[in-house]
């Protein structure tokens, strides 16, 4: 069963891949620095749903926008 859970955070891990930041450690930063993080992973999700063929460019343009 640990090895289940293992694999799941290592799975998850590879999902919501996040990056250190290595700015000036302000609150501001860390929030700009994590909306972007967050943004970019939304992003990588709709183009490669698009690119799959599984949503439209038209729908992909608005989930974007």
């Amino acid at each position: 069963m640990n090895t289940q859970s293992d694999f799941l955070c290592e799975f998850c891990d590879f999902l919501y891949t996040c990056h250190p930041y290595n700015g000036q450690l302000t609150a501001g930063y860390l929030l700009f620095n994590g909306h972007l993080q967050e943004f970019s992973q939304r992003l990588k999700y709709i183009c490669n749903l698009h690119s799959g063929g599984t949503i439209p460019p038209e729908e992909a343009y608005k989930e974007i926008h």
